[in-house]
């Protein structure tokens, strides 16, 4: 019988608690990881929305960003949602001065694309890969970054499937790392953490 991976959620600013809360719901054990130690215990890390520059000086002050790159470079397999998503991509198109990022995800994305807080919105999504792809996923936008291009080693999994965003790149997946624009933590659907959950037991 295959363990039960223990997925661990960055904790240092962000919505963490959802994120444990569906990675659990999916059936894997989930942890809150604020230190080198932790990190060094998680068979996977899920990288949580908030603000992406203050998660940045965050990272970089607790002496966690090198630890998070180390890993990322050892083949820990990590998901980002929305600031997440930033903090994997190799290029940042309105980054503030200074903004640095785990790298890893050959893309560029666009902080804040979808407007500001008071333009946060839902909308269908078509994902490839999750349970049911016919049935679209439910995504919740809050000063979302897009995806402005991918590399060759990086494929699209997500696009807005209407409206005056449609087409646009919202999901995206390489080999070990997997990143959304939006928030699947709040909902109630499971099948985005459960892809995620799907990659960690494949890697």
């Amino acid at each position: 019988m295959q363990p039960v991976p223990t997925i661990g959620v960055l904790a240092i600013q962000g919505g963490v608690r959802e994120h444990l809360r569906a990675l659990e719901a999916s059936g894997v054990n989930s942890t809150a990881v604020k230190t080198r130690e932790q990190l060094s215990r998680v068979d996977a890390l899920v990288i949580p929305g908030g603000e992406s520059s203050t998660m940045d000086k965050l990272a970089r002050t607790f002496e966690l960003m090198e630890p998070l790159r180390e890993a990322r470079a050892s083949g820990l397999p990590m998901f980002g949602s929305c600031a997440g998503m930033i903090m994997l991509a190799d290029r940042i198109v309105g980054a503030i001065e200074g903004q640095e990022s785990i790298r890893g995800l050959d893309i560029s994305v666009e902080r804040n694309a979808f407007g500001s807080q008071s333009e946060s919105f839902e909308t269908g999504i078509v994902v490839r890969g999750i349970r049911e792809p016919d049935r679209q996923f439910e995504g919740v936008f809050i000063r979302a970054p897009w995806v402005l291009e991918v590399g060759e080693a990086t494929d699209v999994i997500a696009r807005i499937s209407s409206g005056p965003h449609e087409g646009r790149i919202v999901g995206v997946r390489s080999e070990t790392l997997m990143a959304t624009s939006f928030h699947p933590e709040l909902t109630a659907d499971l099948r985005v953490h459960e892809l995620f959950v799907e990659m960690v037991r494949n890697s």
